[in-house]
């Protein structure tokens, strides 16, 4: 919609408080709450903000910097909704005089698809983040360091609160113009996952966000503590976040040969060929953490060795059996403590060189 169009909508629907929202380097979400009358002012000059007090951002003798909201992220928190509705934009981060400011994560992945443009190509990510819903003590409010249930993967259990608050996820994730696939609970006791539809890579790392804060602001509001802790419990299957990822030009997937050996393009092969030959640095994003290496260990379907394979789901890129439009390949190493803009720029470059370089 227009910029007129949104706020009179945010007008009618009596939104007094708009949360503007941007991601630092490590992946943790910032934001800064302003009224909605602000708002207007916000979409076409920016709000200034202090860059010098978020990591990774700029020196004190640097901080004054612009949050400019993307229109086309707007959208109603829920959980407001019976109290103030407050609204929600993401934002990319410029600098005082008007440009984008290059250690802005969502503008790191933006350039790297205006590079795959020049080519004709659009990428597609689709995740599968995993996550623990842990019980929490009523009186510090902490996180009590056990099993909430005693459940397997895809198990179904008797209605217990953790599915309850689940469902209650999902249905939140809906409301905000997510598209749910799939929930259900994983392998480990009190484990879960939540997938949604893939998307072009703009928008799914801007999902990726969303959802952990859906994640984290459900399960405190049903008295309980979510955690993308990769290997919380020793012995027992950590949190994954299988990224499929894909390449469409023209409305065709380039990753989908009919003639190809198991039905798969050079392409395909080419954009694994770069990934591989960038692991080492692809790692340090995708497994920032490090607890995330305790989930790297054998045994527990986690990827040890660099591997590509079209069915075992211990290697490090599966490719899942559909052909046609739905050919891609599963990036089974990223956890969830990655910076999804960052992960994704990350990994799409390194294919894009490989598919230049065959």
């Amino acid at each position: 919609m227009t910029k007129e169009e949104l706020l009179e909508q945010i007008e009618s629907q009596g939104i007094k408080y708009i949360r503007l929202q941007i991601t630092d380097i490590n992946g943790a979400l910032k934001n800064v709450e302003i009224p909605s009358t602000e708002l207007e002012s916000s979409l076409t000059n920016g709000t200034m903000f202090d860059g010098s007090s978020i990591e990774g951002l700029v020196r004190i003798n640097e901080s004054d910097m612009l949050l400019k909201p993307d229109i086309n992220t707007f959208t109603v928190l829920p959980w407001t909704v019976e109290r103030e509705k407050v609204g929600r934009f993401i934002c990319d981060i410029h600098t005082s005089d008007g440009k984008h400011f290059p250690g802005d994560p969502r503008y790191v992945l933006k350039k790297v698809m205006n590079e795959m443009k020049e080519y004709g190509y659009t990428p597609y990510a689709g995740p599968e983040p995993e996550f623990f819903i842990l019980p929490r003590d009523e009186k510090t409010r902490q996180p009590i360091l056990s099993p909430l249930d005693k459940g397997g993967y895809f198990d179904l259990l008797p209605i217990d609160l953790g599915e309850r608050v689940r469902k209650n996820m999902v249905e939140t994730l809906q409301s905000m113009g997510i598209r749910v696939e799939a929930a259900h609970h994983e392998v480990a006791n009190s484990q879960h996952e939540i997938d949604f539809r893939y998307d072009n890579a703009l928008r799914t790392a801007d999902n990726i966000q969303t959802f952990k804060l859906v994640v984290r602001t459900i399960a405190l509001l049903n008295g309980l503590w979510a955690t993308f802790m990769p290997k919380p419990f020793f012995g027992m299957n950590g949190s994954g976040m299988h990224t499929h990822l894909s390449i469409f030009k023209d409305g065709k997937n380039i990753f989908y040969d009919p003639n190809g050996t198991y039905q798969l393009s050079n392409e395909l092969r080419w954009f694994i060929g770069g990934v591989f030959k960038h692991i080492d640095t692809i790692t340090v994003l995708a497994n920032p953490t490090i607890n995330s290496y305790k989930r790297l260990v054998p045994g527990y379907e986690a990827p040890v060795n660099i591997a590509w394979s079209v069915s075992n789901r211990s290697a490090l890129v599966r490719i899942p059996m559909s052909r046609g439009e739905g050919t891609r390949l599963e990036l089974r190493s990223p956890d969830p403590t990655a910076n999804p803009y960052l992960l994704l720029a990350s990994v799409f470059s390194a294919g894009l060189e490989g598919i230049k370089n065959k």
